[in-house]
């Protein structure tokens, strides 16, 4: 009997669409494989949900053929497409869109390139198609010819003296030193002094250095009960099915509604003491949870399984590898968006064929192929980066949490500072806890916090008013002692506005409703302070530095600083406030002798925010000044002194999570400090000193500020204690927009969760930031005690969503959202 295929095919649609199976294939199309498929017109490539018999009522005249197999061998494991099925439903997000993020990009490439030789039908093969972004790059080497002596000049000897010092070089790479370079190195090469080749590059800049094995430490009692309560959970799990999950194991996706069991909550024999199988390992900073992670993943590579470690910033990702390498050696592939589409695919392909085990990335590590997945690793799981903010807006840590459940897996969730929701899992028995209580150096403590209260202190002699004396003078104390010193401040830029002496006009983006963050670009001495010491309010116009740029921060647009206010003329405008790039150069003027340094994003391309790191690690650099960027997971022993800057300024934020952010700050960037045998110092400036998150962060009270936050989350009704969902509606007619918010919101409250007060209606209302890149922006928000009937509600939502508002609008369902502005 003929077969029917349900195919996934990207475009914003939820549903899969019905294709008919050719004979020649009909052994062949499998779930999880890749196929071309006709649709309106185009071929696009989707992949394969399920294979049936054909029903007799389907009419067969309006079923197409698939027009080519372009797996032999599934793309995606049973285990994989299960749960990307699954998170699809959870997130109401379009299955072709969310199967998309688990696919590499460069074999997309690959079927373009055979369609356009019209090379199509069969099983398609790839390895046919131009391959798209597998560049060669040339290299040159020094050979052993030795050249007679004087017989070389200029550039020619130059690089040939460069290639014998330094080894191998990329030519690009020669070429940024020598503006010749090219034609040096074929005059060299001529006389087989220099060998030429063009060859892949290595796959990935974290490994192009080689790392010498190391010997795992001792592990204290705390760090040794951890690891062995892991150990005896991936003992637990089911043997390795030396491949892909069996199709017998895999459990059908739950429907939209429903919510999913958690790890280690499936039904039992009476009697029977549940075995957990995830875990939070809640250790303070330099407690040593990287050496329990690495402890578990190799007792999972012993039992035959595959890992998965994720993290949430790339910064992050090379010394975590680089740990990982020293203990495992070279078989990991490393998943994040620095990585070209050729490499992305070397990776994933790596792991999809069973030759590497362990995967290591951010957030869309979550897709990635592991084989007989085992252990899912999520450090720093309070971090906010890992949500999707944009197109499938999922959350990597939730959802690796069910991964883990639905591979048969073991899932750790680790953090210094866990987050709220992490912790109500702990309380409800869904996370089995495990406490590293103190610093695995034994040797290190936690560093001495002070609270410097802004208003009752003078500034120091730099001037500016965020740059307190006690600051000043620990910033002296600490260059003095050759020791090394953090400052956190968490704004980008010179002055975060520009705002007008005469009026009070502030400089806004023309696309957004936010103001225009003041970027100078490039160092030059600061602004000396007034006389008598007391620092002007902000920096005049007419003493700005030549070349700064104003700059939104949320649409990316760059312009000139004006010559004049917009509204009233007056050539008043005033630099206000204080950016990390400010601040560097304050401290830069304050410190001539210090060797001065900064990492935030505008600094951090590429490969430059491991430059920096290392040269920190060098101790090249007394004074780091940085965002939230020099909060996460450093390990720089020689740094004793870390200085918040301004404390206030992530906790005004219109958000009830601001305060949990906060402190989790505080917390981290306090923990860079007395890393080692050290003792370590923080000073935290504040007006606000007797705010919770300041003041628990400075007794280094994790656990009493989680309580206080839970039980005031209780009394408002905010999650962990209800479940949210936002309906994000955006227009570039802001009338369009709030009409579409009115509707969706009335459609809510009389939609029969709504209408029986089981899910409670918020808005319509204007977002915070009300308009963003050209769009006004407003939202409703759903809440309720219990997900059902708050999923139940969006369900009913869908489809006025697709048929029943103004094509000019734009929803956005945003299930469990984290940013609220």
């Amino acid at each position: 009997m003929p077969l029917l295929a349900d195919v996934a095919v990207p475009v914003p649609l939820s549903q899969a669409f019905t294709y008919e199976v050719p004979a020649a294939l009909a052994g062949e199309v499998r779930p999880g494989a890749r196929v071309l498929c006709e649709f309106h017109r185009r071929k696009l490539l989707g992949v394969v949900l399920a294979v049936s018999e054909r029903s007799a009522a389907i009419d067969p005249s309006k079923i197409k053929p698939l027009a080519a197999l372009v797996d032999a061998r599934p793309a995606l494991p049973a285990e994989l497409l299960a749960f990307l099925q699954e998170l699809a439903a959870y997130y109401f997000a379009p299955i072709g869109e969310v199967l998309r993020l688990a696919l590499p990009a460069i074999e997309r490439e690959q079927v373009r390139a055979l369609k356009a030789q019209g090379e199509l039908g069969g099983v398609l093969d790839l390895g046919r198609a131009k391959q798209v972004g597998g560049r060669q790059v040339a290299y040159a080497s020094a050979t052993d010819v030795v050249e007679e002596p004087g017989t070389l000049r200029g550039q020619a000897a130059a690089v040939l003296a460069l290639l014998r010092a330094n080894g191998e070089q990329p030519v690009a790479r020669i070429e940024e030193r020598f503006g010749n370079a090219r034609s040096a190195l074929k005059k060299l090469a001529e006389r087989n002094l220099v060998a030429l080749d063009e060859r892949e590059p290595p796959r990935d800049p974290f490994f192009r250095r080689a790392e010498e094995r190391d010997v795992p430490p001792e592990l204290n009692a705390a760090q040794a009960e951890a690891a062995a309560r892991i150990d005896a959970a991936l003992a637990a799990l089911a043997p390795s099915g030396g491949g892909e999950h069996p199709a017998s194991t895999q459990k059908e996706p739950r429907p939209a509604g429903q919510e999913p069991r958690p790890a280690g909550q499936e039904p039992r024999p009476a009697g029977q003491e549940p075995r957990p199988s995830a875990f939070l390992l809640f250790g303070v900073t330099g407690s040593g949870k990287t050496e329990v992670y690495l402890r578990a993943i190799k007792s999972c590579l012993d039992r035959g399984r595959g890992a998965l470690v994720m993290v949430p910033e790339i910064a992050l990702t090379p010394q975590l590898v680089a740990r990982f390498r020293a203990r495992f050696g070279d078989e990991l592939a490393v998943l994040h968006s620095g990585l070209s589409d050729a490499d992305r695919h070397a990776m994933w392909a790596s792991l999809h064929v069973g030759k590497v085990r362990v995967a290591i990335g951010a957030r869309s590590a979550l897709f990635a192929p592991v084989p007989d997945l085992g252990l899912i690793l999520v450090d720093e799981e309070h971090d906010g980066s890992f949500k999707q903010e944009e197109g499938v807006r999922y959350h990597a840590r939730d959802m690796a949490l069910l991964r883990a459940h639905r591979a048969g897996a073991v899932c750790v969730l680790g953090s210094a500072t866990p987050s709220i929701e992490s912790v109500a899992l702990v309380r409800r028995g869904k996370l089995a806890e495990l406490r590293l209580p103190d610093r695995a150096h034994r040797e290190a403590s936690l560093p001495e916090v002070s609270l410097v209260d802004l208003r009752r202190f003078r500034a120091g002699p730099s001037g500016d008013p965020l740059i307190s004396l006690p600051l000043h003078r620990a910033l002296e104390k600490t260059l003095a002692a050759k020791e090394q010193a953090i400052l956190f401040l968490n704004r980008r830029g010179f002055a975060p506005s520009v705002v007008c002496g005469s009026c009070g006009t502030l400089t806004t983006c023309d696309a957004c409703s936010v103001a225009l963050t003041y970027h100078r670009g490039r160092r030059r001495d600061p602004r000396p302070p007034s006389p008598g010491g007391a620092p002007a309010p902000a920096a005049p116009l007419d003493e700005r530095p030549e070349g700064g740029r104003l700059r939104c921060h949320y649409c990316d647009y760059a312009g000139p600083l004006p010559d004049r206010c917009g509204a009233c003329g007056a050539r008043n405008l005033l630099l206000e406030g204080l950016g990390t790039e400010r601040l560097e150069a304050t401290i830069a003027g304050s410190f001539p002798e210090a060797r001065v340094a900064r990492l935030d994003r505008d600094v951090a391309g590429k490969d430059r925010s491991q430059a920096i790191l290392a040269r920190m690690r060098e101790g090249k650099i007394d004074i780091l000044v940085g965002t939230q960027m020099v909060t996460k997971g450093h390990d720089l022993p020689n740094v004793t002194l870390v200085g918040v800057v301004n404390a206030d300024a992530a906790l005004g934020l219109p958000d009830f999570r601001a305060a949990e952010r906060g402190f989790q700050l505080l917390v981290q960037v306090a923990g860079r400090a007395g890393r080692r045998d050290r003792p370590g110092r923080v000073l935290i400036q504040t007006r606000n000193p007797e705010h919770p998150a300041i003041a628990f962060a400075a007794a280094h009270d994790v656990p009493g500020f989680l309580e206080r936050e839970i039980r005031e989350r209780e009394e408002v009704g905010y999650p962990p204690a209800t479940r949210l969902a936002l309906l994000r509606i955006d227009a570039v007619d802001e009338s369009v927009g709030r009409g579409a918010a009115a509707k969706l919101a009335a459609h809510a409250r009389t939609c029969p969760e709504g209408a029986a007060r089981r899910v409670e209606v918020l808005g319509p209302s204007a977002a915070p930031i009300a308009r963003l890149r050209g769009r006004y922006r407003f939202r409703v928000l759903l809440r309720a005690r219990d997900r059902g009937p708050l999923r139940g509600a969006l369900a009913a939502l869908t489809g006025l969503i697709r048929d029943g508002l103004d094509r000019n609008a734009r929803v956005i369902i945003d299930v469990d959202p984290v940013a609220m502005l």
